[in-house]
């Protein structure tokens, strides 16, 4: 009995560790297509990141070229305000001229008339002064008394 009790005893064994075997291979199964969905899974997040990447990059160059366009237009126009600004600032610089060397005739032309005009009244004041000295001997000027 003991030979055929170990024999059941070995099949039952035996029944069991194909079941143990059974189980380890199905769990290797859903390890194995759990590393592949995986695997499927990291690739596409790769592929969506790169892809990502590749748009960042881009959105990158076109601002920097709009940056660069625009700083351009900017130093361009700035330029020519500059430009316009240096010109206008020239063009009244010598429209001021223009009216400091037109004033500067105009005073000297009337600053020559004034010395003529005080010149001449400086004559007429020594020759009446001269002709009432002439007259003194004859004429005498009194204040009246009253």
């Amino acid at each position: 009995m003991e030979k055929d009790h170990l024999e059941i005893l070995m099949e039952d064994i035996r029944g069991k560790f194909d079941l143990v075997l059974e189980g380890h291979d199905t769990l290797r199964q859903e390890i194995r297509d759990t590393r592949e969905e995986l695997c499927e899974k990291i690739n596409l997040v790769d592929f969506k990141v790169e892809t990502l990447n590749k748009k960042i990059d881009g959105v990158d160059a076109n601002l920097n070229r709009k940056i660069d366009s625009v700083e351009e237009n900017l130093n361009r126009k700035i330029d020519g305000v500059e430009s316009r600004l240096s010109n206008e600032i020239r063009a009244t610089n010598q429209k001021i001229e223009s009216v400091r060397d037109s004033l500067d005739q105009k005073i000297d032309s009337v600053e020559a008339r004034l010395s003529e005009k005080i010149d001449a009244v400086a004559a007429d004041l020594a020759a009446h002064r001269a002709d009432t000295e002439g007259h003194r001997t004859g004429y005498r000027i009194s204040e009246s008394r009253d």
